[in-house]
């Protein structure tokens, strides 16, 4: 598994993860991102049990485990937080674990024992090191109804979960980040016109994101966006006709 370093000042470092050339064909390719600050750490999106052999390998030539005392889990799927119960045999017995609030009763089916942390629907703020304080920020129906995504002003960094992912082929990934977005929208468009689910909340989210002061954004899949590629994504995800796949009703029987 790739691991890059995507910004650092200091003892703050913000780490990607990713395009692990030993997963299996079919599992979906997925992206893991960690925060550090000084000697504690926070994980975003740790991912599924099917990447947790070569995600803790590739994590730990970088950091100690036991430094990893916050998981973020943006919403309910299993490529977000099928892990879990492997992570916290090997992290700190006190690691806390930030969960969407509709969704702890039912992550607590791949861990009924973790200590979950509710986010409430506006969000929250989780202090993961002296100075390094990020921000969970809502991201209802994109695509989840409860989903999260994560924010950090002094990396000016943001975590986008599944807004911004794509499906790449392996030929066609050069680096970690987007080279060409033009070319990378056909990599994208699919997947946003059908699992994004409301152009209100689209609208809030871009409105939202658009306030603040971003140098690169990473999604949950595919590649990231840095400089001017994120807002070319935000003009073009904010036209996207999404939603799609309601046709079907019209075709039954």
């Amino acid at each position: 598994m790739k691991a890059i370093t995507i910004s650092r000042r200091n003892s703050h470092r913000w780490l990607a993860f990713g395009q692990d050339p030993d997963k299996p064909g079919n599992v979906i390719d997925t992206n893991q991102m960690v925060v550090q600050a000084g000697n504690s750490s926070m994980m975003l999106d740790p991912g599924g049990m099917e990447v947790f052999p070569s995600m803790i390998a590739a994590l730990t030539q970088e950091i100690a485990v036991e430094e990893v005392r916050h998981l973020f889990l943006s919403h309910q799927d299993p490529d977000v937080c099928s892990a879990l119960p492997l992570w916290r045999r090997v992290c700190r017995p006190d690691l806390k674990v930030y969960v969407p609030w509709m969704w702890t009763s039912f992550i607590s089916h791949f861990d009924r024992d973790a200590n979950m942390i509710a986010i409430p629907d506006e969000g929250m703020e989780v202090l993961v090191g002296a100075d390094v304080k990020l921000r969970i920020l809502p991201a209802h129906y994109l695509h989840s109804p409860g989903n999260y995504h994560v924010y950090d002003p002094k990396a000016k960094i943001l975590f986008s979960g599944d807004v911004g992912a794509a499906l790449v082929p392996e030929g066609a990934r050069q680096s970690m980040f987007v080279e060409n977005f033009d070319q990378h929208i056909q990599y994208m468009e699919a997947f946003h016109r059908r699992w994004m689910g409301s152009t209100r909340a689209r609208d809030a989210w871009v409105e939202m994101v658009a306030s603040l002061d971003i140098d690169v954004m990473t999604p949950q899949h595919g590649l990231l966006f840095k400089g001017d590629d994120v807002r070319r994504f935000l003009e073009w995800f904010s036209k996207l006709e999404i939603g799609n796949g309601v046709e079907a009703f019209a075709r039954r029987g």
